[in-house]
């Protein structure tokens, strides 16, 4: 019978039976007896003490009773006046009344605990022993990420919840530290109603995924409302996931006002503007992430060794910058048994917005010529400026007596890949084939392990803010929040590369990396052999890891690739290579 769609009709047909009446008979003497009058109807209410006056519970039992009930000569001193039949109507209402007479009573025995508990008894939203997102939303996670639209006050309130989540996450969710406080926190929260609540637990990286999802689909209207909320909850001085949400949010921002390449060549030269303070942040992070250290020794203790009992060394490296990585490189060259060896760099570097690489590599040249007079080290720079597929080993006047050594470290993530060149072999084969003929003893080839190179940008989009949240949760990990120099690699580095990446298209987006699998095929397909790693390496760097760096650093070998990463996302990968054809006495 409850599946019938006029259950409703034939419920109240039975109303009137004389069994039924004879049932509710009783209930009808205890209520008389009690002396149920109209003003006790008035002063019924649900709601437990300390919660406010009952003049709206009146007014909701009074919607439930027929108008007759109002009437005072309807009840005589708690008993029915003899005149008015004993009806159907009448009985449900006395049944009405014994319900919130009841609920009555047993509110008195409901705890209260300022403010804790709601108006039907139940443990509040926000208690602090509970978990407010499983008390509302269930165990449906994913309902986290619906938005509703609700009018302008509870918006307000919509508001003023989400930023007490936002600003004291650790306060509202996680259920731990000073009671105290937390009550404190819970006494400022409006309640809500539970529609509400989704919107404002809605996580900041669903709320970038959907605003992503809107700039695809040219969704101005959506885009906007999306991005009014992510910068409300997000800052370049908040938390991990703030962080990395404000500067997402401006790459959507900008990808969707057509500005990206114009905002990533301010940043750039706003970069070069403040060289002397990315160089303290340079260090500083060298500090505490191991991740651009570890490749830097690994590059030169391979190079080091491809040396050994040689006179002539060769160095071509892409994309020299500052020449950081050398200084270390030629110390222990000059400490070498049997003195040091003649030193030749050649830095190949491309033009970049808002740089000028003539006077970069000027610089470069200077600072490594004083290092390698103070070592002692026979030493020689050249620049070329150039695009990385135009040098050509004809360019580089190699000599055959020389160890020739070729270097890259993390600037192959740069050149442009298939999906722009149809018509002509593609710039990263251009390059590999130019390395293959220069016949190195060593190819070191340390790689941006990311699989944000796609066409489509959803898809682009998701795995950066993948490889990003990593990066950013590495930065919180490892360094204080109000550290300058944090904020100035955050903004720098990883905020200029996902800038470039969400908001540009074209030959306008410079950063492509991909995964070190598809490193390692097209290597191959480009003549190249790679080399075993070095165990001693390897292991002086595991040590270095274990001793220097926080836990979650993560250092893995993959075949013949040392994986580098963070709570095991491996976000760089390195390994050596030489000509497939090379000959025994250059790789002596």
């Amino acid at each position: 019978m409850l599946m019938e769609e006029d259950i409703v009709d034939k419920f109240y047909q039975y109303t009137d039976h004389p069994k039924l009446l004879q049932a509710e008979q009783p209930f009808a003497e205890i209520l008389s007896s009690s002396g149920i009058t109209s003003s006790d109807v008035q002063e019924s209410s649900i709601l437990p003490p300390g919660y406010g006056n009952h003049t709206g519970t009146a007014s909701m039992v009074s919607g439930f009773l027929p108008d007759e009930v109002h009437n005072p000569a309807f009840f005589l001193n708690g008993t029915v006046a003899p005149e008015e039949p004993i009806s159907s109507t009448y009985m449900s209402m006395l049944s009405s009344m014994a319900f919130f007479k009841g609920m009555e009573e047993a509110s008195r025995f409901l705890p209260t605990h300022d403010g804790l508990v709601d108006d039907r008894g139940r443990q509040n939203m926000f208690d602090i022993d509970g978990d407010p997102m499983e008390a509302c939303l269930g165990r449906s996670s994913k309902e986290i990420e619906v938005l509703v639209h609700t009018d302008s006050k509870e918006e307000d309130t919509t508001v003023e919840m989400s930023d007490l989540l936002i600003l004291y996450p650790s306060e509202m969710m996680k259920g731990r530290g000073d009671k105290a406080a937390q009550q404190s926190i819970c006494r400022k929260a409006p309640r809500v109603r539970c529609s509400a609540w989704q919107m404002m637990v809605a996580d900041l990286d669903t709320l970038l995924i959907r605003c992503a999802e809107a700039v695809a689909n040219s969704d101005r209207r959506r885009t906007d409302d999306l991005l009014k909320r992510i910068k409300r909850h997000s800052l370049p001085t908040g938390d991990a996931t703030q962080r990395l949400a404000h500067y997402f949010a401006e790459g959507l921002e900008a990808r969707m006002a057509g500005t990206g390449w114009q905002l990533y060549h301010s940043i750039t030269a706003a970069k070069r503007a403040s060289i002397v303070e990315l160089l303290k942040g340079y260090h500083q992070y060298m500090a505490t992430c191991c991740f651009l250290k570890l490749s830097i020794h690994f590059s030169n203790k391979n190079i080091y060794n491809a040396v050994a009992g040689r006179k002539k060394l060769h160095i071509v490296h892409y994309g020299v910058n500052d020449g950081h990585q050398w200084p270390e490189l030629l110390r222990w060259l000059a400490g070498r048994e049997g003195g040091p060896p003649e030193v030749r760099l050649t830095g190949i570097t491309s033009p970049q917005p808002g740089l000028c690489p003539a006077k970069q590599a000027e610089e470069a040249k200077c600072r490594l010529s004083y290092c390698a007079r103070q070592f002692g080290v026979p030493f020689k720079f050249r620049a070329i400026i150039a695009r990385l597929e135009d040098v050509h080993a004809e360019d580089l006047d190699i000599d055959p007596e020389e160890v020739l050594v070729v270097n890259n470290l993390f600037h192959f993530r740069t050149l442009l890949d298939e999906s722009l060149t149809f018509d002509t072999v593609n710039p990263r084969d251009l390059v590999l084939n130019t390395i293959r003929e220069m016949r190195p003893a060593v190819f070191v080839h340390a790689t941006v392990n990311g699989s944000y190179s796609s066409a489509f940008f959803k898809t682009r989009f998701r795995e950066a803010l993948h490889n990003f949240t990593a990066q950013f949760d590495m930065m919180e990990t490892t360094m204080p929040r109000g550290n300058s120099k944090r904020l100035l690699v955050e903004r720098d580095v990883f905020a200029r590369c996902a800038l470039n990446i969400i908001a540009c298209e074209g030959s306008d987006r410079v950063e492509r990396p991909q995964n070190y699998k598809e490193w390692q095929a097209q290597n191959r397909r480009a003549g190249l052999r790679q080399l075993p790693l070095d165990p001693d390496i390897v292991e002086i760097l595991k040590e270095q890891v274990r001793e220097q760096y926080h836990r979650h650093f993560v250092i893995n070998e993959d075949g013949r690739w040392l994986l580098l990463g963070w709570k095991g996302r491996v976000l760089y990968a390195l390994s050596t290579w030489t000509a497939d054809d090379a000959s025994a006495s250059q790789l002596a």
